[in-house]
């Protein structure tokens, strides 16, 4: 098992760039599926999530090659619509959240999809209710084997149909969305997410010929096409990458440039840093960070304390709810963390405490952050990555910590984050990539 271990107290300084999206690859990756024509994907992320998706669409056909770095081709001419069944894609895609979102292409060329029940992060109950209620509304028909935990979806009956969706899913409106492009008829969904990755996606499919209006707002309308083509795809900056630098950057009291951050799709992010106290200097798609020795969380303009809460789109992502709490750790001031989604997400909050800070987990949604303002530093622990966003919560907490600190269980990390070890030596930290029993 891997390990990194890293001795804290290091200035960083220099540029780094955020790698590509990793919601955005599991998204446009799988439309793929849409066309026997190639498509072209660019600023790809070299990481475990995506690298395993474009294995399981590998092995259901899809021929895959790698012209260059982070740039991936993708041509779906002859795929196995029976590969769901076969037991090594369900070992797959125990580990992976993105095999959901094959179902959307798979129903819209193919008429029949399968859907696992989710892998992932360990963060609270995931359901897929909005995926197959949505797919339910496009006349599809499904059925659940509950000893294979497999749902089999036939959309021989596929049409347009409008859809009120209970909540503004992410994947879901995206599953929803490539079901409908191939599907006979309109398709109007309301209440749909309207992340810049579905913008992305829309736009993407709109390349490869669908007919998309409404992108950038929750009132997606969709007019069944019967064909799509190849297109070239390039994936955003990660904006959870961004954001957890600047936090990083915060908190090591380093001075460091975040180059191409596709500022344009950041939303509130850089607002949420600055409203804990944190400089930020944006210049194009470039974001300065300067080096500070001290940072205060500004309170709301009654005089109470500051809440930060995760909210869909274009509310605060709540991928960055874990950043936000450990950057507060050495401000001054105090801070409300509500994570309202995920019911696990906070419980790495007492390695943290163990570390020194002085934090009050209420209730498995909220937490109270007291800044020390670097009167007490952290100290160096021993601790486990309990899921992606918590791993890197956890390395930057490390980063600015006195002392050794060791992180087990990084596949989590390396899930979500290229070569994140290499990118930090290269500004100066002390971490190295070690096995443990």
């Amino acid at each position: 098992m891997g390990a990194f271990e890293i001795r804290g107290g290091n200035t960083l300084s220099g540029i780094i760039t955020p790698q590509g999206a990793k919601n955005e690859a599991l998204q446009v990756l799988c439309a793929a599926l849409l066309t026997d024509e190639p498509v072209t994907f660019t600023n790809v992320p070299d990481i475990l999530d995506v690298n395993m998706l474009i294995e399981v669409l590998g092995d259901m056909g899809v021929k895959v090659s790698r012209p260059a770095a982070n740039t991936v081709v993708l041509q779906a001419i002859d795929i196995n619509t029976e590969y769901f069944t076969d037991k090594n894609f369900k070992k797959k895609s125990g580990k992976l959240r993105g095999a959901v979102m094959l179902a959307g292409p798979m129903l819209a060329r193919f008429r029949k999809a399968h859907i696992p029940q989710p892998g992932g992060d360990k963060i609270g109950r995931r359901r897929l209710d909005t995926h197959i209620r949505g797919f339910e509304k496009l006349g599809v028909i499904f059925d659940y084997d509950a000893e294979q935990s497999l749902f089999s979806l036939d959309g021989s009956n596929l049409n347009g149909a409008y859809i009120l969706m209970e909540e503004p899913s992410v994947t879901g409106t995206a599953n929803i969305v490539m079901a409908a492009v191939m599907a006979e008829g309109t398709t109007t969904i309301y209440n749909a997410a309207c992340e810049p990755y579905v913008q992305q996606l829309c736009n993407m499919l709109n390349s490869m010929g669908a007919n998309i209006t409404g992108i950038g707002s929750n009132l997606l309308t969709i007019k069944g096409v019967t064909k799509l083509k190849g297109c070239s795809h390039r994936m955003l900056a990660d904006m959870i990458e961004v954001g957890s630098f600047i936090g990083m950057a915060a908190m090591t009291q380093s001075e460091l440039t975040i180059r191409n951050a596709d500022v344009a799709h950041l939303g509130v992010i850089p607002d949420i840093f600055q409203r804990l106290g944190i400089e930020l200097q944006i210049n194009g798609d470039d974001i300065f960070i300067p080096k500070q020795e001290h940072y205060r969380i500004q309170k709301f303009i009654d005089g109470s304390i500051l809440t930060v809460y995760d909210h869909p789109w274009p509310g605060f992502t709540p991928d960055l709810l874990s950043i936000i709490l450990v950057t507060a750790t050495q401000s001054k001031g105090t801070v409300l963390i509500h994570q309202k989604m995920f019911e696990s997400r906070l419980f790495f909050v007492d390695k943290l405490i163990e570390m020194g800070a002085q934090i009050v987990l209420c209730d498995p949604h909220r937490a109270v952050v007291i800044g020390l303002d670097r009167q007490m530093p952290l100290r160096g622990i021993t601790m486990s990555s309990p899921d992606i966003r918590a791993g890197v919560a956890l390395l930057i907490a490390a980063l600015s910590a006195k002392g050794k600190s060791t992180i087990q269980n990084i596949d989590q990390i390396d899930r979500g984050y290229e070569r994140i070890d290499e990118r930090l030596i290269a500004l100066g930290a002390d971490i190295k990539r070690i096995k443990v029993d």
